[in-house]
């Protein structure tokens, strides 16, 4: 098996910002919600920020602050990397024991509903968690989804 290289893990990490199901059942009990908003939120907002502090000390000709602008301009492109690259470790994470008895328990209640699943995994990671998560939100009604949350 390879290593994983960081491009690995941030690619990793957008496919699981797509994965995942961003709910509110779910928000309390994994910090994946937290993240994937967040880093959606920093995708958007902190190019402008890393731009507009750089331009800031140029505009008003203060070019003994650039450097520290440039270097704020960094720390603000890096941190939607940051997130994409623990999305992308999370991803491929084994499940804790419990947490892996309940995804098998609810693999089988989808399974048993009539959806289509890959196979189950005898060591699931988070990757196969979300998707069977967004499955059992496609197809299972709600009382049955309150039941598990």
């Amino acid at each position: 098996m390879s290593k994983k290289t960081i491009w690995n893990s941030f690619r990793d990490g957008n496919m699981y910002m797509t994965e995942w199901p961003v709910r509110k059942e779910l928000t309390f009990i994994f910090p994946e919600n937290r993240v994937i908003v967040v880093t959606q939120f920093a995708i958007k907002v902190m190019p402008a920020v890393a731009i507009i502090s750089v331009f800031v000390q140029i505009a008003f000709n203060n070019y003994s602050g650039l450097p520290q602008a440039m270097i704020t301009a960094l720390f603000a492109l890096s941190m939607p990397l940051q997130s994409l690259w623990w999305l992308g470790q999370r991803r491929d994470t084994l499940l804790p024991p419990d947490l892996a008895g309940w995804y098998r328990a609810l693999h089988e209640k989808v399974i048993s509903e009539g959806g289509v699943l890959q196979p189950i995994r005898s060591r699931p990671r988070y990757k196969e968690l979300a998707q069977t998560l967004n499955r059992a939100f496609k197809q299972l009604d709600k009382s049955s989804v309150d039941h598990w949350f």
